[in-house]
């Protein structure tokens, strides 16, 4: 039978993870390992410097007090057995895109590259809407992606990043990630005790959306999915820093 894992970063009780577990009951058993809380822009951060505390639900649910990595960590090498080592990891559903460079910030996509990283191909879903979520199409979605995964397999260390749009699904295309055109927007309030706190935002400008991007899939009404991978080496920079003399500076380094 096939083996599920479930996580994501907008914390176990969330809708989208619901309905993405229900839906991929279809496919095999599922397990369920995600945040006591909300953990959304936790990226790929694993928590070091305190002790996490692990909470079962029942025999499929567990809360973590941690991030996506930890849940990932945890469910592979302490939670399940080895006989029940999942097939598959699916993070999601997020409420929001994780498009584009947003993809770095993503506990969601981390969840995904965890698994992955740990030898269990791993899917991130994010259904691309601000308001309204209605996650129907995308928890069907998670159960097309899910059995071709299991099916084709992935390359190693490779995840697929997929972001649904909401209304009618044109169809699906494979992407690379778009650029976002954005800055910080920070925010200072004063608590009631006086104390001053921050609030951090974006203000976008515009991103680029041109064909072949993730952006351009989702605007046009498109499932865009784009293939991640956990080597995050610039092969294309190798050639050009081959040429920097690094030897002959280092050398002159000791010298001086």
């Amino acid at each position: 039978m096939t083996r599920i894992l479930v996580t994501n970063d907008d914390g176990i009780h969330s809708d989208g993870l619901i309905k993405l577990e229900e839906a991929l009951k279809q496919v095999g058993d599922v397990y369920v390992v995600a945040p006591a809380s909300e953990m959304s822009g936790a990226s790929h951060s694993l928590t070091l410097a305190r002790p996490l505390r692990i909470r079962q639900m029942d025999e499929r649910h567990w809360a973590i007090d941690g991030t996506p990595t930890d849940c990932v960590t945890l469910a592979l090498n302490k939670i399940l057995p080895e006989d029940q080592r999942p097939h598959i990891c699916v993070s999601g559903i997020n409420h929001g895109g994780n498009l584009g460079d947003d993809a770095t910030y993503s506990g969601t996509v981390a969840g995904a590259l965890e698994a992955a990283i740990l030898g269990v191909p791993g899917l991130a879903l994010s259904l691309v809407a601000r308001d309204n979520f209605d996650f129907e199409d995308a928890a069907a979605f998670a159960v097309v992606a899910t059995r071709k995964v299991l099916e084709e397999k992935l390359p190693e260390g490779t995840l697929l990043n997929i972001n649904i749009p909401p209304g009618e699904i044109k169809g699906v295309k494979v992407t690379r990630q778009g650029i976002k055109n954005a800055r910080p927007v920070i925010t200072e309030h004063i608590d009631p005790r006086g104390k001053p706190y921050f609030w951090i935002g974006e203000e976008y400008f515009n991103v680029n959306s041109v064909e072949g991007t993730d952006y351009h899939a989702v605007k046009e009404g498109y499932v865009s999915v784009t293939p991640l991978r956990s080597d995050m080496t610039d092969h294309q920079a190798l050639t050009a820093l081959d040429t920097w003399n690094y030897l002959k500076d280092a050398e002159l380094l000791h010298k001086g």
